[in-house]
């Protein structure tokens, strides 16, 4: 089945930017909605973005509003997460997710068939 494999996580300052890359192998039919969550230690995981099949579309939780950035290149079968002004508080383990369906109805794990292994992101002075 679909394989995701995240890559662009390390070790920054906070105000830095990182951009993660999410690529997706193996079989699929069509393209779907892909989601960013991360997970920090002792904390639930926590929603951050998605963006439906086409781009057209996206969603973001309050916390990254204004400052993260969701795009994709379906051509390359990436979807990118552009993080910019990060605060200590971004880090986590960043996945992404492919959605059952075609559109983002929400930033719920249960919405979401396929994760990657994930990415460290560590935003430190």
């Amino acid at each position: 089945q679909l394989q995701l494999v995240e890559s662009g996580g390390g070790l920054v300052q906070p105000g830095g930017s990182l951009r993660l890359s999410c690529v997706a192998s193996g079989f699929t039919k069509d393209y779907r909605a892909i989601g960013w969550f991360r997970q920090a230690p002792g904390k639930e995981r926590e929603g951050v973005s998605c963006i439906s099949s086409g781009g057209g579309s996206t969603v973001y939780a309050d916390s990254v509003k204004g400052r993260f950035t969701v795009s994709r290149d379906n051509a390359k079968y990436t979807v990118y997460l552009q993080m910019n002004s990060l605060k200590p508080e971004d880090t986590g383990v960043y996945y992404c997710a492919e959605s059952r369906i075609y559109y983002c109805s929400g930033l719920t794990s249960r919405e979401y068939n396929y994760w990657g292994q994930g990415t460290q992101v560590t935003v430190s002075s």
